[in-house]
């Protein structure tokens, strides 16, 4: 039998049993998205590769970043009232970068090839690229597209960008090289291991800017017109609704031409 005494203690202990299953009982509160931590933070976090020339490229003495997504990775900070925190990155490293949260969204003119589809999500594209191929001045056999997929040649291209699936199906007969960090395609092509290097109309801009040894062969046929954007982790629509945005804004506003102008890529950007 229970004493009288005892029942404001069995009443209290009743109640906190009933509070705690009505705790268990009651939906966990969701995680916040991508773009709330971003604001809560202050920062956007934006993957870059320093060495893409017109596209994200730091001066190596001054430091600085110039190039369209330098200004537009700034410009898209700003736009959501936070500071643009740039995070060195590659084409082989972006992809592990943002599935490891290191970076918020990969801002360098990423090619919208299916293979990084199956991993990360991409926004709406801005520009388009073909492949250009890169010999130099006094090369006695090399003069245009023709002359490049011939036995014993040999072609160079950066380790991790879109020109190495590209010309692993494109070549038939000459030698395909992969250059890694730190050597690069033009030490090969200047040094005569290599008789070509391919890449991108960005990258080509630094060629026809710094290199007098160089001759540039645009593509005389199209050879893989890839559209470039801006890529995501999966699993945030919101997100990514929010980079599509941005790239619409800026498409509409005059503030993609305006930096592509500057850059001087307004020859391959994707308008409305």
């Amino acid at each position: 039998m229970i004493q009288w005494r005892m029942l404001p203690l069995l009443l209290l202990l009743t109640g906190l049993l009933a509070g705690e299953s009505a705790l268990a009982q009651a939906p966990a509160a969701p995680p916040a998205g991508r773009l709330d931590r971003i604001r809560a933070s202050g920062t956007l976090r934006i993957c870059i590769w320093p060495d893409y020339y017109s596209i994200t490229f730091r001066n190596p003495k001054s430091g600085e970043l110039s190039g369209i997504d330098a200004t537009l990775s700034a410009a898209f900070a700003k736009d959501l009232g936070v500071k643009p925190v740039h995070v060195d990155s590659s084409f082989p490293a972006f992809i592990g970068d943002l599935l490891g949260d290191r970076c918020d969204v990969a801002m360098f003119g990423v090619g919208m090839l299916p293979e990084r589809a199956e991993k990360v999500r991409f926004s709406h594209p801005y520009l388009r690229s073909d492949i250009y191929a890169v010999t130099t001045r006094t090369h006695p056999s090399v003069k245009s597209w023709d002359d490049i997929d011939r036995p014993g040649r040999t072609v160079a291209v950066q380790a991790g960008t879109f020109m190495e699936p590209v010309m692993r199906r494109w070549l038939k007969q000459a030698t395909l090289v992969l250059v890694r960090l730190p050597d690069t395609r033009e030490r090969e092509v200047q040094s005569g291991r290599a008789d070509v290097f391919m890449t991108d109309y960005p990258y080509s801009r630094r060629i026809a800017d710094n290199a007098e040894w160089a001759r540039i062969l645009p593509p005389e046929k199209p050879i893989f017109p890839l559209s470039y954007a801006y890529a995501v982790a999966p699993g945030d629509d919101a997100w990514l609704a929010r980079v599509d945005q941005f790239v619409s804004d800026v498409k509409r506003d005059g503030r993609l031409l305006s930096a592509a102008k500057a850059a001087k890529l307004d020859a391959i950007v994707i308008p409305q």
